[in-house]
């Protein structure tokens, strides 16, 4: 059986596809990859079908060896990478002969890299993904050091090109684009949003990326509105008056209003940004 020995995990390894869609009215979110265009063109590389599964890695620290010859990608945050250590590429096919070992350092920019293993990580679905929901707990377990990840039979297509030239996450200031959400009339001035150079706090996850650096005016009552189903990239706005955009593993609103939208293009962007980066917002 040809598998992905687990060496290292890092601060957080976990299987990721592209989600469980179509579910959200039986209360089941979508999660996925938290960068979908990464985890898409680490499977074009590798000649996977792109909702292939593989691992979505949280800066760097991880390592893992091949029990058979393995093709694989790295995309995304452009964490150091080494086989047996000789340094290899980003967004570039790498052979991983049986027994070998990869292992990531951490990025200088970026959160989330992901390695794409040609035929995909087999685990069991669960509801049709095998993706890895951290705030419900739906999906696969996460990693551990010494776990065997099966990969899939290879596909029938081929690989095409051997590298990608496609730039890493910025290491700055990130501007997200946004449209007016559906309660911004719920806020005392939610264009204040695009007035401010925010800073994503320590508190970021796969659920949401909360703002920090200034408060926006909440009116009095806010809170109290029925939950609502939101989709990725909505921009919540809390009693506190300090701005959340949710990501992957986003909940209902809970009764905040929901004062933006990041354009979905931008969302993948947005899971990249790490703790301190700032970020600003321009509405389209």
């Amino acid at each position: 059986m040809k598998a992905l020995e687990i060496v290292e995990t890092g601060p957080q390894a976990l299987v990721q596809d592209l989600g469980r869609p179509g579910l959200a009215a039986s209360g089941v979110g979508r999660s996925g990859a938290a960068d979908r265009a990464a985890l898409r063109l680490g499977n074009r590389l590798v000649a996977n079908p792109e909702d292939a599964a593989g691992i979505e890695i949280l800066l760097g620290g991880f390592a893992a060896r091949a029990t058979a010859l393995l093709t694989v990608a790295l995309t995304g945050a452009a964490a150091p990478a080494m086989v047996d250590g000789t340094p290899v590429g980003h967004h570039a096919l790498i052979l991983l002969r049986p027994g070998q070992e990869l292992r990531l350092g951490p990025p200088p920019a970026g959160l989330r890299t992901y390695l794409a293993v040609r035929g995909g990580v087999d685990v069991a679905p669960v509801l049709g993904s095998r993706s890895t929901d951290v705030l419900s707990g739906l999906g696969p377990p996460k990693p551990e050091k010494g776990h065997e990840l099966p990969i899939g039979p290879e596909p029938p297509t081929f690989p095409l090109i051997d590298v990608a030239p496609v730039a890493p996450p910025p290491a700055g200031l990130v501007t997200l684009r946004v449209v007016a959400g559906p309660r911004d009339d719920h806020a005392s001035d939610p264009r204040g949003l695009a007035g401010t150079i925010w800073a994503a706090s320590a508190r970021t996850d796969r659920v949401g990326m909360r703002l920090e650096g200034a408060t926006l005016a909440v009116p009095e009552g806010a809170g109290s509105l029925p939950s609502e189903g939101i989709t990725r990239g909505a921009v919540q706005l809390p009693p506190g008056g300090e701005p959340v955009v949710f990501l992957a593993d986003h909940p209902v609103t809970g009764g905040y209003p929901v004062i933006a939208v990041v354009a979905d293009a931008d969302v993948d962007r947005a899971s990249q940004i790490r703790p301190g980066q700032p970020v600003r917002f321009r509405y389209s």
